[in-house]
């Protein structure tokens, strides 16, 4: 029987309530919550100092009172007019206040606040708020991160992005994220604790950039080991992140034991029942197939209960914890009685820690292995928990939700959650009326138990209109105007009202952001993948409506080109036409050589490898947020000495490109920086062209074997070239783009209208 709603409330701590006299307890709690308040305001106005200088921020007068909150807890926001020139928000907490205020500065002030930039132009006096604006959400969990983002983005953050992330955070909305820093450090203690050695700890944990899926367990090994520093700064970071996210009302969920665990525990307990898995993706044993406690094992409950005792102690806790045990693996077992059995082992090691503990769990793996995950599996590993014990992610419901086909997950309460992004990948998409309808509907299904919405990209800092509009409808009871939306969005980011870039991201919303069906965003573009005769080249959108896009904020660049955020944009939608003009040459050196016509071949290959890719190259190295050397300069100051240095690089090396030791998730995690289009992805193109063009002058065949060897040798040479790429930009971008814009436009325009003929 499904949870009702509303009778779904997190566990919070109620410390020795049962223990005193009711007007004690409640003198009690309320001075605390009073406390509590005091603190989220606090916070909320520090963050407004950062953002907008202490004179700016000074015109808020914030302040959190938990009474405002709706039925169940739900997050409600007041904005009013005080004081002249003063405007009043109060939020049911931190996160709600910054939300009000969030919401002033877009709809009265024309602000933005992304990734990718802040447009924070004020008037010298703010303008007053005409009638109190009171808004609840219909949400009570607005939810952030998936497992995958703490390698794919945050890996190599230091406090300072940390800190504007959290204020991205509270100003979006979200209430409830993961907090999965620095657990290497505890898991070291604990398994120290139980008699393994250093080398074995060494053996299990991944490199940096793989650390995501140790977590999930499915690699062990592969580029580490971990130093003892990684260990020490992690674990300080996760202090400083968890104390800003709960000043703020965050709920921080952690991590806890999902039952896997190091080789070397066998070696000191010889006796202890576990399985194999088996390998996972393209990985062998050497660096997969993790070991498995059996559910009936006594040191399931010994090391998930350590474990969680451990870090409470450290870090606290606010209740609720996330492990997911057949991420991406295959059960050793479809017997509804064996994996309710995994779940209860689970969640008990939970509770024997925390007696309120509630445990979060990705649903990827029901839609990831659908021929395993039937009903009978799916209910019995969902009611080994007690109902509402359990909040299940619906992680892909954008695109392939689970909730229907489960009956709302048999009765445990789930958010509704946009996964968008796989790899961290650049490239324009969305799922703009999916989102805008899903969850609404979801809400409306029959026995829903939905408490909320999410954002489950694995990497970030990519298509920040997306994440804009999903926190925007995390706050609508119903679905919005997108074209009205978008036109608004525009004005904002930008500062300005431009017909033409509003015409411009009307079009987008409607073609490369409105993805139907099942929809990955899992970039297959021919550039961004190891060049073959059989690349997929299709699009789910008309390609005219990026080149008209990319003309229209081309001629916006005279009026716009002050903005930082209109750079960024230019940057990205010439980048993705560029992209489709490296599918239209690619097919043009396909048909070359299957026709035998060398001239042909030399001259597409030629624009491609000695032009177009270098002029890509340069457009994004002429913006520090597509620059290769960004990233590795920030995996490089993570370091403490010139091993750990090169330890460090590995990894930001290998994860964009062979993504294992020989490729084996190879271009995964694709990105398109400045300094990776010509040193990686123009290598191959080239060595791929020379080879058809030898191909052709000797008469013999394209093996796609052969080529796979020779390419790798590129690959894995620019993994260790050595190569300092640098972390400022270079280059004037407008220059630079209206240079591309003239060059390719007109044939691009050609290109598209022979395709359509």
């Amino acid at each position: 029987m499904a949870v009702p709603r509303a009778l779904f409330v997190l566990a919070t701590v109620a410390v020795a309530a049962a223990a005193l006299p009711a007007p004690e307890w409640e003198s009690i709690a309320g001075l605390q919550s009073k406390t509590e308040d005091a603190r989220q305001a606090a916070a909320v106005q520090e963050l407004l100092e950062r953002l907008l200088g202490p004179r700016a921020a000074s015109a808020f007068s914030v302040s959190v009172n938990r009474s405002l909150a709706g039925p169940g807890g739900l997050d409600t926001y007041r904005l009013s007019s005080g004081a002249p020139g003063v405007v009043d928000v109060a939020g049911s907490s931190g996160v709600a206040a910054a939300s009000g205020v969030y919401r002033y500065l877009k709809d009265f002030c024309g602000c933005h606040v992304s990734w990718s930039g802040t447009q924070l132009r004020l008037p010298d006096s703010l303008p007053p708020v005409p009638t109190e604006i009171v808004v609840t959400s219909p949400n009570r969990f607005r939810f952030y991160q998936n497992v995958c983002t703490q390698s794919y983005s945050y890996v190599w953050w230091d406090w300072a992005r940390w800190e504007q992330e959290i204020d991205w955070m509270a100003l979006h909305g979200i209430n409830m994220a993961l907090a999965f820093t620095g657990q290497e450090a505890l898991w070291q203690r604990v398994y120290l604790s139980l008699g393994l050695n250093q080398s074995e700890i060494d053996e299990y944990f991944t490199g940096p950039a793989f650390l995501a899926w140790n977590r999930m367990g499915n690699l062990h090994t592969w580029a580490g080991p971990l130093p003892l520093s990684w260990h020490l700064k992690q674990l300080y970071l996760q202090h400083r992140i968890l104390e800003r996210m709960r000043s703020l009302g965050m709920i921080t969920v952690l991590p806890a034991f999902s039952g896997h665990v190091p080789r070397g525990l066998l070696r000191v307990f010889p006796q202890v029942n576990v399985t194999q898995l088996g390998n996972w993706s393209h990985f062998n044993c050497t660096y997969s197939c993790v070991y498995l406690l059996s559910p009936d094992e006594p040191m399931f409950q010994v090391i998930g209960t350590l474990f969680l005792k451990e870090m409470i102690k450290e870090i606290g806790t606010d209740h609720v914890y996330s492990a997911d045990t057949f991420n991406e693996m295959r059960p050793i077992s479809a017997d509804p009685a064996y994996l309710s059995k995994v779940s209860a082992a689970v969640f008990h090691s939970m509770t024997r820690a925390d007696p309120s503990a509630l445990w979060l769990m990705q649903g990827w793996l029901f839609q990831h292995l659908p021929d395993f995950w039937k009903p009978a599996q799916v209910q019995a590993l969902l009611q080994g928990v007690p109902l509402g014990r359990m909040l299940v992610l619906d992680l892909f419901a954008e695109s392939k939700p689970v909730y229907p086909w489960t009956e709302s997950f048999y009765g445990q309460p789930f958010i509704w959650c946009m996964l968008h992004n796989f790899g961290g990948n650049h490239g324009l998409f969305g799922t703009a009326e999916s989102i805008n309808q899903g969850p609404f509907e979801a809400r409306g299904f029959h026995n829903s138990t939905m408490v909320g919405v999410g954002l489950t990209p694995e990497g970030i800092e990519q298509n920040d209109v997306m994440y804009e509009l999903m926190t925007d409808l995390g706050w609508h009871k119903e679905p919005i105007n997108l074209m009205e939306w978008v036109a608004n969005y525009a004005t904002q980011r930008y500062g300005a009202m431009n017909a033409q870039a509003t015409q411009a991201w009307q079009l987008l919303l409607r073609s490369a952001y409105n993805c139907s069906g099942v929809c990955i965003n899992h970039n297959h573009s021919p550039l961004v993948h190891r060049p073959s005769l059989r690349m997929n080249t299709e699009l789910w959108y008309n390609r005219s409506d990026i080149y008209e896009a990319w003309r229209l904020l081309q001629s916006a660049a005279s009026t716009l080109g002050t903005s930082s955020t209109f750079c960024y944009d230019l940057v990205d939608v010439a980048r993705q036409a560029v992209q489709q003009l490296v599918s239209d040459y690619y097919m043009e050196i396909k048909q070359a050589f299957e026709s035998h016509t060398l001239p042909l071949l030399l001259t597409a290959g030629g624009v491609l490898v000695y032009d177009l890719l270098p002029e890509l190259d340069a457009l994004l190295s002429s913006d520090r947020r597509f620059l290769l050397g960004s990233w590795l300069e920030a995996a490089c100051t993570m370091a403490t000495s010139a091993r750990e240095a090169d330890l460090y690089d590995l990894n930001a090396r290998n994860q964009l490109t062979l993504w294992g030791p020989s490729g084996n998730i190879l271009d995964y995690a694709n990105k398109q920086f400045g300094g990776l289009v010509l040193d990686y992805y123009g290598m191959r193109w080239s060595l791929f062209v020379s080879t058809l063009v030898k191909c052709l002058n000797t008469g013999t065949p394209f093996h796609q074997s052969q080529f796979n060897e020779a390419v790798f040798q590129v690959e894995q040479g620019f993994i260790y070239n050595g190569k300092r790429y640098p972390d400022t930009a270079t280059g004037n971008t407008l220059d630079i783009a209206t240079k591309i814009f003239l060059k390719y436009y007109p044939s691009a325009m050609k290109r598209n209208h022979l395709r359509a003929m």
